[in-house]
């Protein structure tokens, strides 16, 4: 039974990290180019290319999860897999979500009903 506690759990973590690399990757995408030189982070170029990279990692972590987890269950103890990429999926989008998301904030963008002088 303890195995199957486990099993779910890292399913579960590994849902959350991909869910986190997606959401940073929509934001990031959506962020116009200049917001990031602006706000004196690293290009938009290449928190693409690290965003997208931490999405693959962890969707092919989140996968193979729910694979081992739809076929073992909780026989077995299904272990870490990839858990090292997973780890660098986490920190990347972290590192997005809680530095860059917030300096590049406002700097243009869609929507919002703001006009040249404030709100409309």
């Amino acid at each position: 039974m303890i195995n199957g506690v486990f099993n779910l759990l890292f399913l579960v973590l590994a849902a959350v990290i991909f869910g986190m690399s997606v959401y940073a990757l929509v934001h990031a995408l959506r962020v116009p180019t200049n917001a990031f030189t602006s706000a004196g982070k690293l290009q938009k170029n290449l928190w693409l290319l690290i965003l997208v990279l931490a999405t693959l990692f962890s969707g092919a972590g989140a996968w193979s999860y729910f694979n081992a987890f739809m076929l073992i269950g909780s026989a077995d103890f299904i272990g870490i897999g990839l858990g090292f990429f997973s780890i660098l999926a986490v920190i990347a989008a972290t590192i997005y979500i809680v530095d860059v998301k917030p300096a590049v904030k406002g700097m243009g963008g869609r929507g919002g009903n703001n006009g040249p002088y404030g709100p409309w």
